[in-house]
């Protein structure tokens, strides 16, 4: 059942399009190509089972660790949602 403006199933909607813009994000954030011997960071080097274990990598544990510790969230509001749904 749908209220205001908005179709059935528009709630739905909403919330598979903010769950599928996040894998996308997510996605578009992992590391391809190949793995690099040693951090472009630090210089330190990377253990062949993360290399392994990631494809791609280019950082070592600790300044992935930081990067990530830095990284701005993103909100989760979706603004594909229709304006009715916005005033709620």
């Amino acid at each position: 059942m749908a209220g205001g403006w908005s179709k059935d199933g528009a709630v739905q909607e909403q919330i598979d399009s903010t769950v599928e813009d996040a894998l996308e994000r997510a996605r578009s954030e992992l590391p391809s190509g190949e793995s690099l011997t040693y951090c472009e960071e630090c210089d330190e080097a990377i253990p062949q089972a993360r290399r392994e274990a990631v494809p791609g990598v280019r950082l070592c544990i600790n300044c992935q660790s930081e990067r990530d510790k830095h990284r701005s969230a993103v909100s989760g509001y979706n603004r594909r949602g229709s304006k009715d749904s916005q005033l709620r």
